[in-house]
């Protein structure tokens, strides 16, 4: 089990934390739950280190989903995918997760059933899972990822549940989702009940929908802004007689502080910085624009900083 631990992440949104792991070196899976509202996410490494990745696949049904490294090590290390459905009651499993933003806790449980709701199959077991195991894997003897942990369907103290990893199998080959072979209908009565998964609620899916819709705007004044850049550098070449103090994402944001440009524009560029003026002036229009729906469609407040970070677009005087 030692071994599987480098492939253990955490998983942190806005929203908070939960766990994944790593099925090939630029892929990790984790819960719908633990990445809901978010299209991207921040991955932290046991040492501390950070990398982004981006929510490429999800099934709320089965609360599976599927994230891509922007900058995946060719060196990482990875857990190999088993098959919950060869699993038998009082086999041996280890759950490895997060808990409480506590990284790389290990419990160990027995398998106390192979469940089915609906069309989730889930490996029922009693080993301990706390808030932040979700998303983390169910291992096997032989340090098989079996399932996928999740507090979604949890029940009663002393008995959690993982999500079979043949739907997460599914998800990742772009196949529909079935129930393996071997596992039974849950019980409905009083003393047996699973609840069913979490699926988004309407408010929810009206953030994902607005998120998307605010990161593919930014995308879109992200090259504007890049475009304007090299104007940007080439009057400050052959147009600027003096210096600029302060750092910004965009350089030309400077305009907007003219205290901070200590010297002159030379008189026959005189048009051209009016015209990047101009030019500035859209580029903060769009941008106060897309902040104003992406508030009325409630996208997290951490999820906008956090994009606009991605695309340089972070000056603070957009709203002047």
């Amino acid at each position: 089990m030692r071994k599987s631990l480098p492939a253990l992440v955490q998983i942190e949104t806005s929203r908070g934390q939960g766990t994944g792991f790593f099925i090939a070196p630029d892929t990790l899976l984790t819960n719908v739950h633990v990445v809901s509202g978010a299209s991207y996410v921040t991955v932290r490494f046991v040492d501390n280190s950070t990398v982004q990745a981006s929510v490429t696949k999800s099934e709320p049904e089965c609360d599976v989903a599927l994230l891509k490294l922007w900058s995946p090590r060719s060196n990482q290390i990875v857990i190999p995918l088993g098959s919950a459905g060869d699993l038998q009651p009082g086999q041996e499993v280890v759950a490895i997760g997060s808990p409480h933003g506590i990284q790389n806790t290990v419990t160990r449980g027995i398998v106390s059933g192979l469940r089915r709701v609906g069309s989730v199959a889930l490996v029922q077991t009693d080993a301990a899972l706390n808030p932040g195991n979700s998303g983390g894997p169910l291992l096997d003897r032989g340090g098989q990822a079996v399932g996928i942990n999740t507090l979604s369907f949890r029940q009663a103290q002393g008995i959690n549940f993982a999500v079979a990893i043949e739907h997460a199998k599914a998800l990742a080959e772009g196949r529909p989702q079935q129930v393996p072979h071997g596992f039974s209908a849950a019980s409905r009565d009083a003393s047996q009940h699973i609840p069913d998964p979490v699926a988004p609620s309407e408010t929810e899916q009206q953030r994902i929908q607005g998120t998307q819709i605010y990161e593919a705007r930014l995308a879109v004044i992200a090259q504007r802004a890049s475009a304007l850049d090299d104007y940007w550098v080439r009057f400050m070449a052959s147009g600027f007689d003096g210096q600029v103090s302060g750092n910004f994402d965009r350089p030309w944001c400077v305009v907007w502080e003219p205290d901070r440009m200590q010297g002159n524009v030379r008189k026959e560029y005189l048009a051209a910085y009016q015209d990047i003026l101009r030019k500035a002036e859209e580029i903060r229009g769009m941008v106060k624009f897309t902040e104003d729906a992406a508030r009325r469609a409630d996208v997290y407040p951490g999820v906008r900083r956090e994009l606009r970070q991605r695309y340089r677009l972070s000056y603070p005087g957009w709203d002047k």
